[in-house]
């Protein structure tokens, strides 16, 4: 969205003031429905990005592990920083709705929890939809995540001491990681940190429904993703699986502990406040806060009050999860 329609969304909605001023320069990833457009301006716009990141402090390594059965390998990018201050390990899904991203989306990000945090970070880059839909991407994340675990002394982490981080389709793609990892008794999750999380297909909520025209993020968009997620006329009916959209999941008894934040003016606001609220039913500690004033993808402007305010929490969530004191 941009130009005039950004100008009727600041109409309709009570965006924070800072962020607001800065909506005209968000960059425009162009319609998500024409993908080869979507992934080039998505890539064009971390390119940009990456030429800034200072790595100094953290020593990144690329490398594949083995992946699902009978599908191709798993590419991972692993980040140790130069002094460890936990044995804890962050595993990191990035998002893009299913359907855009790789692991450069979420590199300056990690270089930085790296170094700030003293924490080694692996972060996977799973097939995207609709090339590879459910449950390729899932099952990617769950061998690299296996493979982590099953690695931990390379790696120099506890294996009992998994933080798993996501925003967006990465917060529910390891809500589902932690699902899949409870039922087949997998790698041990200590925590699991769901930003924004994209875990309901059905599409209801009230939010979802409100907000059809908001930037980055909006009911048409979801549509599309979650359509290339699970493949034509799968949405919304019986027949999709509590790990592809864990909003629908019934049991969540014995659960990793969670964070879960939400933005006022995002779709999915009210799937992640209700997943919240069923976390918090069957008994797993679970904290949620809601951001006043943002939007989805509204953390791009940096500058922002809110947004700092956001970054200081996860900050501070993380530490806690990972056992790190912040100075």
């Amino acid at each position: 969205m941009t130009g005039p329609a950004l100008l009727e969304a600041l109409m309709d909605y009570a965006f924070d003031p800072e962020i607001a001023a800065a909506l005209p320069m968000l960059p425009d990833t162009g319609d998500l429905k024409d993908l080869v457009t979507a992934r080039a301006k998505m890539k064009e716009m971390m390119a940009e990005l990456l030429g800034d990141v200072d790595e100094t402090g953290v020593t990144v390594r690329n490398t594949t592990v083995p992946g699902p059965e009978g599908a191709p390998d798993v590419a991972v990018r692993i980040y140790t920083p130069d002094t460890i201050a936990t044995p804890a390990l962050l595993f990191n899904v990035h998002g893009g709705g299913f359907i855009v991203g790789d692991v450069d989306t979420d590199h300056p990000a990690a270089v930085e929890l790296s170094r700030e945090l003293g924490v080694v970070v692996v972060s996977v880059d799973y097939r995207l939809a609709p090339e590879a839909p459910y449950p390729a991407g899932l099952e990617d994340c769950y061998a690299a995540l296996v493979w982590s675990a099953k690695h931990a002394d390379e790696l120099g982490v506890d294996p009992e001491r998994v933080v798993i981080h996501g925003v967006s389709a990465g917060g529910g793609l390891c809500a589902a990681l932690a699902l899949l990892a409870r039922d087949r008794g997998g790698p041990a999750i200590a925590f699991q940190f769901l930003g924004v999380p994209e875990i309901d297909d059905r599409l209801q909520t009230p939010s979802m429904r409100r907000f059809d025209d908001t930037p980055l993020w909006n009911l048409p968009n979801a549509e599309f993703s979650w359509d290339s997620y699970l493949g034509a006329g799968v949405r919304g009916t019986a027949d999709v699986p509590v790990y592809a959209a864990p909003a629908r999941a019934t049991d969540l008894a014995g659960l990793p502990p969670a964070y879960i934040s939400v933005m006022e003016y995002d779709p999915l606001r009210d799937e992640g406040i209700a997943y919240a609220q069923a976390l918090l039913a069957a008994h797993v500690p679970t904290e949620l806060h809601l951001f006043p004033g943002t939007f989805h993808g509204s953390a791009m402007v940096r500058h922002a009050t809110i947004t700092r305010r956001e970054a200081a929490e996860s900050r501070a969530v993380l530490a806690r999860a990972l056992g790190v004191e912040l100075g």
